[in-house]
């Protein structure tokens, strides 16, 4: 096969890329590892984490397309009892569009239709990417394989973008990346370790759904290794891990959590509420339902990308049995607020992710392997104190904006969080290149980020700007016979493109009043 553009992996990274090359003509090819596209949105089970101006601005205009399309779909679909244009379906804490991942599933779908329809995208699910071949600086062609055939397909291209959750292109390619945390020595950064430590590598989450039937029982058999995870207590932990106490993200004290909002402490059911039943009129009786991405099954025990396919297995098992073992205490051994012990009306939804176990298609994948970029975004970038402004450093060759905090969850290292602010932020061009090589991009979160400033970069919007930009950069070099380097290095190369950009609904700065 030949196209104009490979995009490994079907995430938000992946879908933007492809909407954004297909507007613009080219011809091309996507794969993704499971039968769903999405990636943490969807596949993951993570709902949109978005910063507080989303609503009025701070995405590119297809990510609030998406967004739109998603409320929309709920107005279509169900009798939501009170419209808004901000209607959240969920009522989640963690965001204002907290939804089922069945519907960005949907959505997604609906927005790369126009294309499959005629060919000119192709998407191969269960897919994944078994070689590379290489001359010299470029890619020439790359194999895949179907994960439930075991059929082979070459496909050859001028252009490549590796949106794989965890840079799976990046050592297939011999390109060179960066894993887990980097020095003080090597980046200057407050908040960087004295020595550089591949192997810390923030934790991964299996996420799973649960519906909440009052009265009823829904006990799920107890998981085989839910006495280990009973009576696990990390030294980075003020209680057992299965427990109503982890430490507070920021101030590392003790916190309490509960299941509900009507006891004391910070609500769990409510931070990732994908379906709020008091927003919609059915004659069926249905139960609030929640995801688990909580402190509670991070897994930090080990890595999944690395490490041998024995280990893989070995902390995937692991990690899944965290979830369910966490849903098990729930169930059995709580305590509630009312002197007694367990939840068995909390019922794992199956159905959602699709899953004979219930539990998400993949991992949430916090922090990927990342490129040895053209430009390495440091924490001095992003940080307050390192900038009296309302944004951080305002890059010549950026691509887009995002904001969140710092947010580094425990590591595989025994590190415990790391919470601190960071400024609204602009996206360089220079992250998205890698040092060696010409015909590649990174359109996820494999971007040219340290340790620290992932923590910023591997949100939502973010992964989807990347991801656009990346789509975007291809068809200019193309219709301009030029190359993603040479954008970046000239400067009427550079504005012509970013002029396409803000043409096509991309926002380059922070309105006015942020400066």
């Amino acid at each position: 096969m030949k196209v104009d553009l490979v995009i490994v992996g079907g995430g938000l990274g992946g879908c933007a890329a492809a909407l954004s090359a297909c507007a613009s003509g080219l011809r091309v090819y996507m794969t993704e590892e499971t039968d769903w596209i999405g990636g943490q949105a969807t596949s993951q089970g993570v709902p949109p984490d978005e910063h507080k101006w989303i609503e009025q601005f701070g995405c590119t205009m297809r990510y609030r397309t998406y967004r739109n399309k998603i409320r929309d779909t709920y107005h279509k679909t169900l009798n939501v009892r009170k419209s808004s244009s901000n209607f959240n379906p969920g009522n989640g804490l963690v965001s204002n569009i907290c939804h089922d991942p069945r519907i960005s599933l949907h959505v997604l779908n609906e927005m790369l239709m126009p294309y499959i329809l005629t060919n000119q995208l192709q998407i191969s699910l269960n897919t994944q990417i078994i070689s590379v071949q290489k001359l010299e600086k470029t890619i020439h062609e790359m194999t895949f394989e179907n994960t439930v055939t075991s059929e082979k397909v070459h496909v050859t291209a001028p252009y490549f973008i590796d949106a794989t959750e965890s840079g799976d292109v990046l050592p297939l390619a011999d390109i060179e990346y960066v894993t887990g945390a980097e020095s003080q020595a090597e980046t200057g950064e407050p908040h960087a370790l004295e020595k550089y430590n591949p192997l810390d590598i923030q934790a991964f989450t299996y996420v799973l759904a649960m519906e909440y039937r009052e009265g009823e029982n829904h006990i799920i058999p107890e998981p085989d290794m839910y006495e280990f995870w009973r009576e696990f207590h990390p030294d980075i932990w003020p209680n057992k891990y299965l427990s109503f106490f982890a430490p507070h993200p920021i101030t590392k004290e003790k916190r309490k959590y509960t299941l509900f909002r009507e006891e004391d402490g910070f609500p769990l059911w409510e931070y990732r509420r994908i379906f709020a039943k008091e927003q919609f009129d059915s004659l069926y009786h249905a139960g609030d339902i929640t995801l688990m991405n909580w402190p509670q099954n991070d897994y930090f025990l080990g890595n999944i990308y690395d490490v041998s396919e024995e280990d893989k297995e070995k902390h995937i098992n692991l990690a899944k049995q965290l979830s369910l073992s966490l849903l098990y205490w729930l169930q059995t051994e709580a305590p509630r607020a009312d002197g007694g012990k367990g939840y068995p009306g909390l019922k794992l939804r199956k159905d959602i992710f699709s899953t004979k176990d219930g539990l998400a298609k993949s991992p949430y994948i916090r922090e990927s392997r990342r490129i040895k970029a053209e430009y390495t975004i440091v924490e001095q970038d992003v940080s307050p104190d390192f900038d009296n402004g309302k944004t951080g450093k305002k890059y010549h060759d950026r691509v887009g904006i995002g904001s969140y905090s710092i947010d580094l969850h425990p590591s595989k290292a025994g590190r415990n969080y790391l919470d601190i602010k960071a400024l609204p932020y602009h996206i360089p061009l220079g992250a998205l290149l890698p040092k060696k090589l010409d015909n590649v991009l990174a359109g996820c979160k494999n971007i040219g980020t340290t340790h620290i400033t992932n923590g910023c970069y591997r949100l939502h919007p973010t992964e989807w700007n990347i991801g656009e930009a990346c789509g975007a950069l291809i068809a200019f070099c193309i219709k301009q016979n030029t190359k993603p380097k040479t954008v970046r290095e000239n400067e009427d190369l550079l504005a012509a493109f970013q002029a396409c950009l803000r043409k096509d609904g991309f926002e380059l700065e922070w309105p006015k009043e942020f400066y």
